[in-house]
């Protein structure tokens, strides 16, 4: 497993780069303090994930990952001292599959980026409701003629709403099974992917007609006509 830590925090480095020597000794970890050496390595070194910060000295960390996002999926967990609802809310919804505030607890982090590792050694599936259809290993979505890039958390919560469609998923379930146990700030997060998802898919996101909320319990994905039931 090849790691790239975008940090420009010297003892942050130092202390994730121990959390792996002690705890996941075969990993591979490549840093780098710029933002633009950060974009760089992603082409170079084609890590499996990618740690960010967002107060790096030549960049915007907002702007490296959008910048990362128009040519790559690897998962990108931001690590930051920013703890506004504001920028966990934008970076989730410019393309981060996780965010982590900082101080943070160096057990909680691994098992967060092996949460994600194991997303991407998931096996490929697909599956089609009515007329539409995902191919999770891919991220793409295709409805009514046209084909939608999801990224790789996105794809797992359409991936396990669309398996069980016509019926409720508790938000607890759905967070178990797209991130394996359940964090703090799992539901605001889940609630920002299922928010992006119906921008992306729905026809009116406004009025969703196919990822359908039920009040506190969870979600679900529409039976389409000629369905089977369930």
């Amino acid at each position: 497993m090849k790691l790239l830590i975008i940090e420009d925090d010297s003892e942050i480095v130092d202390a994730i780069s121990l959390a792996f020597k002690i705890r996941w000794a075969e990993a591979d970890i490549v840093s780098t303090h710029s933002g633009r050496k950060g974009i760089e390595l992603v082409e170079e070194e084609a890590p499996d994930v990618i740690i960010l910060d967002l107060g790096l000295p030549d960049m915007n960390g907002f702007d490296v990952l959008k910048t990362i996002r128009q040519f790559s999926k690897i998962p990108i967990l931001i690590v930051t001292a920013r703890g506004d609802e504001s920028d966990i809310i934008k970076g989730l919804e410019w393309g981060a599959d996780d965010y982590i505030t900082k101080p943070f607890r160096q057990l909680e982090l691994l098992a967060r980026i092996k949460a994600h590792i194991r997303k991407q050694s998931q096996a490929s599936t697909q599956v089609s409701v009515g007329k539409h259809r995902l191919i999770s290993e891919t991220g793409q979505f295709f409805t009514s003629g046209r084909q939608v890039d999801l990224t790789i958390t996105e794809s797992l919560i359409l991936n396990h709403l669309m398996s069980n469609a016509g019926q409720i998923i508790t938000r607890s379930n759905l967070i178990e099974a797209v991130w394996g146990g359940d964090y703090p700030g799992a539901n605001d997060s889940l609630k920002v992917h299922i928010r992006r998802l119906r921008a992306k898919i729905e026809d009116d996101p406004g009025n969703p007609r196919l990822i359908i909320t039920k009040p506190g319990i969870g979600y679900s994905f529409a039976k389409q006509p000629g369905q089977a039931g369930i």
